[in-house]
């Protein structure tokens, strides 16, 4: 796969770790709950649901890592299918959620899948 492919699905990856550290593990701290515009309280009753939301970054950073040392008959595949997942759940998120959520993960992926199918 051309490199530029490869260094988007790496950055989308880490963009999910991003994701899993914030959702996990930062979650009801002061700076998250400035950065979401939430009060302690609301981040404090969804903890558990935003714990659950970064185990599942966490599944797609792995899956875009794998594609990324996979054999190539693999990686291809594996890359394509975790893309996928991503712009659907940036997609799913921005009509559910915030709409910020198309910029910070559904684009990034988008333009990663773009690059793969390039």
């Amino acid at each position: 796969m051309a490199p530029p492919a490869s260094v988007l699905a790496a950055l989308v990856a880490l963009l999910h770790v991003g994701f899993l550290v914030l959702e996990m593990f930062l979650w009801t701290t002061p700076w998250a709950c400035r950065a979401l515009r939430r009060t302690p309280a609301q981040q404090a009753e969804t903890a558990v649901l935003a714990k659950n939301q970064g185990l599942y970054n966490g599944f797609l950073a792995a899956g875009l890592a794998w594609s990324l040392v996979a054999p190539p008959a693999l990686a291809l595949p594996l890359r394509l299918f975790f893309l996928g997942c991503v712009v659907v759940a940036g997609l799913y998120g921005a009509a559910t959620a915030s709409r910020n959520i198309l910029f910070l993960q559904a684009l990034p992926g988008l333009l990663a899948l773009a690059a793969t199918l390039l």
